[in-house]
């Protein structure tokens, strides 16, 4: 007895790469969340630089004494960073889940030290920087190129 192409099925390999799971939602949802999280942390950065007035604490309290012109450059060029390997990960670029697992650990401690100039909003952007980590390093490797949103 032959095997028809209706009665064959594809190696379990093959069939498992072509579907894509649903772990994926997790993975968009990182790389959309470190767009985000990257757009707002760039946007703290243009308000530190340039009207560094609005802060009610004194930059030595925050944790690290730094002047908030600093603590600009620094969510600035976080915050592009962020954006930059958020869309790399929505690409499906292999090298952007180990940048954004960098880029969102790296967030988090600078918020950290920027807790005492914005108590809330510091512990929310802590708190999407860790599910950010949790989704890149648990399901990371469930968008592949052939899948990607970009």
């Amino acid at each position: 007895m032959t095997d028809t192409p209706s009665t064959r099925s594809a190696p379990a390999s093959r069939r498992a790469s072509a579907e894509p799971t649903a772990w994926t939602g997790w993975v968009v949802f990182a790389g959309i969340m470190m767009v985000l999280v990257g757009t707002f942390q760039a946007i703290d950065g243009l308000v530190a630089l340039f009207n560094d007035d609005l802060y009610v604490v004194r930059p030595n309290g925050l944790v690290v004494n730094l002047d908030y012109t600093a603590w600009g450059w620094v969510h600035l060029l976080l915050g592009i960073l962020l954006i930059v390997a958020g869309v790399s990960v929505l690409s499906g670029r292999t090298w952007a889940r180990a940048v954004g697992v960098l880029a969102a650990l790296l967030s988090a401690v600078v918020n950290f030290g920027f807790l005492p100039a914005y108590p809330i909003w510091s512990t929310l952007m802590i708190v999407i920087d860790v599910i950010v980590i949790y989704a890149l390093i648990a399901h990371g490797r469930e968008l592949r190129n052939d899948e990607a949103y970009f």
